[in-house]
């Protein structure tokens, strides 16, 4: 495809900075965890052990602040009964869901101590602990999007990501499903059994996955050496083996060789009845404990493709803050519509832009000022809209790369996920990349699509003057409210006999505008964004005067 909307001028801000307000602590870095876990059949109650490998990265810092939901919150909660440091007895307190540890000494810049919690308790949620559908007792993890300070002692931030381990003791007719490779499964003499799984790549704590059930688990294929695997419900054998044997492969050859390589050394689709949709877990994606239909539903097909699509962008590449959670809902959302594309052509690409379109303008009629970037959000249900984070962001992405072309949109994809493959990244890196591989000052269109309110609505006439050989073509922004859309637009021009379109790019700017196209003869019909490019309400009607 060609620069189809090409130049769009900048006028507004020079950055923008946006901080969610947890308390940051950039200065220390959370190198691995590792969850010893103990499970039953007896109780909901869960016994942990979490050791904490934290690296300091400057000097004078004197405790170390863990999020861990306190007993007693919404009918559960974690009661810690000791702490150590390097093996050391020290000071801490668990007040207000925060647990903080004093070191010995203050830090020197470099320094890497291990903390060691030893806790128990009924988690209130990020763990679920209930019977699936079939009346089995299972227990699924479900951190989206800070809920992991609910079972496990982390610093529950996107921003600061870490290696991991869980070693799960269970009882032994379970099996367990977690992140990353599996180092040890073994068959305890007091009836459970203790599974070891390893993640080698650092990943955000709502990442983490922990799905423990009686489960069929096949291997599936391989994406280059990496094992690509399928866990349902023993009684969903067949139907689930069948469901997630496509299109897994396919999307990951595709996103690798479209944006880099996949991070991590395993891919498991499960079955589980912690979500309703999907949860993108690093290198363990649950879904649902409707998904398994055995007829490889469309609906669940491109489930799927959004949850594979954010090993990239989300897991692979992380927000640094929640105010930028685009970068991974938008992302995941429109990657899921280029690999449809890709694989099932362009008519159903265009039609799921057509319903991403439909569901913004349903959530801006009702909430005109949604931003998708947020300022300092604090409620962490309003992290993400379906509307206004997941389809408006993927049609700012859309727009972008009918504004830059394939080859710069390609580019700076691919460039931006090398700099910040296994890292944290900003709405600002992703800027940068963009304007370097296209050439173009982007500055305006990012302002007015991520850090704006409103939606574009642009109505208009079309007339055709025989004796100028021209069309003149008025436009519109009728839009609610003051600010205004700068935006290149297509118009395509049709002819009786001639099939495709004759395509014009104007560029919308003002409140009202005019523009004539210079016509060898009278048009059929001329259409306002014949190729869905731009994110808006709107339609040209023929004046005969």
């Amino acid at each position: 495809m060609k620069a189809v909307l090409i130049g769009i001028a900048l006028s507004l801000s020079a950055g923008h900075v946006s901080l969610d307000p947890y308390p940051k602590n950039p200065d220390i870095d959370a190198v691995n965890y590792a969850f010893e876990l103990t499970l039953s059949d007896a109780t909901d109650e869960i016994r942990g052990l979490a050791t904490i490998d934290v690296r300091f990265l400057r000097d004078g810092i004197s405790r170390l602040r863990l999020d861990l939901i306190g007993g007693g919150t919404n009918g559960g909660g974690m009661t810690v009964s000791d702490v150590s440091v390097g093996g050391g007895s020290t000071y801490w307190t668990h007040e207000a869901d925060v647990l903080l540890i004093d070191l010995a000494a203050p830090s020197s810049a470099g320094d890497r101590h291990t903390f060691a919690v030893r806790y128990r308790g009924v988690p209130a949620t990020g763990l679920i602990i209930g019977d699936n559908k079939y009346g089995d007792r299972t227990f699924f993890s479900d951190n989206w999007p800070n809920k992991a300070r609910n079972w496990l002692p982390t610093i529950d931030h996107p921003s600061d990501k870490a290696t991991s381990e869980f070693i799960v003791r269970a009882p032994d007719h379970y099996q367990v499903i977690s992140n990353g490779r599996l180092v040890e499964e073994t068959d305890l003499a007091d009836g459970n059994r203790l599974t070891h799984w390893k993640q080698s790549v650092p990943i955000a704590t709502w990442l983490y996955a922990v799905g423990v059930a009686r489960f069929a688990v096949q291997h599936v294929d391989d994406h280059r050496g990496v094992p690509i695997q399928t866990w349902v419900y023993e009684q969903d054998r067949d139907a689930g083996f069948y469901d997630f044997a496509t299109p897994t492969k396919q999307a990951m050859d595709f996103y690798a060789d479209r944006i880099g390589p996949y991070s991590y050394e395993k891919l498991a689709n499960v079955q589980s009845n912690s979500v309703g949709g999907g949860m993108e877990a690093a290198t363990a994606i649950f879904y649902g404990d409707e998904s398994v239909t055995g007829e490889r539903s469309v609906r669940w097909r491109n489930v799927v493709i959004h949850e594979i699509a954010h090993q990239w962008f989300g897991n692979a590449v992380t927000e640094y803050d929640w105010d930028d959670v685009w970068l991974s809902e938008g992302f995941a959302t429109y990657f899921t519509l280029l690999f449809i594309e890709h694989q099932y052509g362009r008519d159903e690409f265009v039609e799921g832009l057509k319903s991403s379109r439909d569901r913004v303008r349903t959530f801006m009629a009702e909430n005109p000022r949604y931003r998708i970037i947020h300022d300092d959000l604090r409620d962490m249900a309003q992290v993400t809209t379906g509307g206004g984070t997941y389809q408006k962001g993927s049609w700012v992405l859309h727009m972008l790369r009918g504004i830059v072309g394939d080859e710069a949109f390609w580019a700076g994809i691919r460039a931006y996920y090398a700099e910040f493959q296994d890292q944290n990244a900003t709405t600002a890196d992703f800027l940068r990349h963009m304007e370097i591989a296209s050439g173009m000052d982007l500055s305006d269109f990012f302002d007015q699509w991520l850090y704006r309110g409103g939606s574009l609505e642009v109505r208009g006439t079309w007339r055709y003057d025989a004796s100028a050989g021209l069309v003149q073509i008025d436009l519109q922004q009728t839009q609610e409210g003051g600010e205004l859309f700068a935006m290149p637009i297509q118009i395509g021009v049709s002819y009786e006999g001639e099939s495709g379109r004759h395509l014009e790019v104007v560029r919308l700017r003002e409140r009202a505008s005019r523009f004539t196209i210079r016509v060898d003869r009278e048009p059929t019909d001329v259409v306002l964004d014949p190729d869905t490019w731009v994110l808006m309400d709107g339609g040209l009607e023929r004046r005969r005067d």
